[in-house]
């Protein structure tokens, strides 16, 4: 099993910086990959930011050279740097952990970004 925990969320002003935590906890053995998806208000969840196991990123067209994905495996974290932040990043962040394994992918509760016009 593994949990996942999401922290950094808050209030920033467009332009500014935000960093986004995802602790990792239980057996990551089985784990492929992690991502960040967020959810605006009325809007479906989408992801923004991918990881795999070998370091390989991908990211959404619209958040590209602002976000950047990156994992520590000695602190079992991975986290999601938001550079030159927008109105339209306002969202809940979830982080995710894709085991194809145990064919399930984990989630955290998310956290809140709200970036100020």
């Amino acid at each position: 099993q593994v949990q996942l925990v999401e922290s950094g969320g808050g209030l920033v002003q467009a332009g500014g910086s935000l960093r986004l935590s995802c602790a990792v906890f239980g057996s990551t053995l089985s784990i492929n990959s992690y991502g960040w998806y967020h959810q605006a208000p009325g809007k479906q969840r989408e992801l923004v930011a991918a990881i795999g196991r070998g370091g390989t990123t991908n990211y959404l067209d619209s958040v590209k050279d602002r976000f950047t994905i990156s994992r520590d495996n000695a602190k079992n974290t991975v986290y999601l740097q938001i550079d030159s932040a927008k109105p339209e990043d306002t969202a809940v962040y979830y982080c995710t952990a894709d085991s194809p394994a145990m064919a399930k992918t984990y989630w955290g509760r998310g956290t809140q970004v709200t970036v100020s016009s």
